[in-house]
């Protein structure tokens, strides 16, 4: 709040009026509530929006699972940023060449062929996708892809070693 302290408005002098300058008090206690309210309102939000952290279970060791070929995708990590896949065993994939690359993209990448394989099923619960991260793929990559998972709702997924015919493909495609 601002205040005027004047005490005498005019002087009164012979012949000459002349107006006196007031002094000028500006209150800033309010201006200083309103500071201490802003770093508490910043502090308060920055401690809520600390990032989260995404649960990776391992299987314990023993016999391999089989899975079906059509409850089944395979999703192979190469380098640059490049994502293949196929949905038959590995050797028959590499042979038959029926391994197809795709990218990161929400509208027509990895996310999307998931979405069509979980819709081609009965039951979205039923998908399971083995991840291959390649040799020369990034930690990066395999972190897209099992945000991809979380994003798709994918509740089984699998990471594993590139198989020999896996391996092999992947060697080719390198530029």
């Amino acid at each position: 709040m601002t205040e005027l302290n004047s005490p005498e408005q005019f002087r009164h002098k012979a012949g000459v009026r002349r107006m006196k300058k007031s002094d000028l008090k500006v209150d800033m206690t309010p201006m200083v509530d309103l500071g201490f309210l802003l770093i508490a309102f910043f502090i308060f939000t920055t401690e809520i929006s600390e990032p989260t952290i995404t649960d990776l279970y391992m299987p314990k060791d023993g016999d391999s699972t089989k899975i079906p070929r059509s409850k089944s995708l395979t999703v192979l990590l190469g380098n640059n940023n490049r994502i293949f896949y196929y949905y038959n065993e590995e050797e028959e994939a590499f042979k038959k060449g029926q391994i197809f690359q795709t990218f990161y993209s929400e509208i027509n990448g990895l996310g999307n062929i998931i979405r069509r394989k979980q819709s081609e099923l009965d039951k979205r619960k039923q998908l399971t996708i083995v991840i291959k991260p390649g040799e020369h793929s990034s930690y990066k990559n395999l972190v897209d892809a099992l945000d991809e998972m979380l994003i798709n709702g994918v509740t089984r997924y699998a990471i594993t070693d590139p198989g020999k015919y896996d391996k092999r493909y992947l060697e080719q495609q390198k530029p």
